[in-house]
């Protein structure tokens, strides 16, 4: 069964916030690490080639630099 981008997108960010929180929680990777891995994720995609994914890009940094500011993936102590 295919499932549209939107919904398989959308189960891969939950699980990857969640295993983030998990790592933080454990000790295994301090908050400091896991902001540095979002702020790397979104650095490659405003920083990707021009081409016909632009808007994509775009999208996809802008939603990465939210979780950053909003919290979301690390449990601020």
């Amino acid at each position: 069964m295919t499932m549209p981008n939107d919904v398989a997108g959308t189960a891969a960010l939950a699980i990857c916030e969640a295993l983030l929180l998990a790592l933080n929680d454990r000790n295994i990777l301090p908050e400091n690490e896991i902001v540095g891995v979002l702020m790397d994720a979104a650095a490659a995609h405003q920083h990707a080639p021009p081409g016909p994914g632009d808007a994509m890009h775009t999208a996809v940094a802008a939603l990465i630099n939210g979780i950053l500011a909003g919290g979301n993936s690390v449990r601020r102590r």
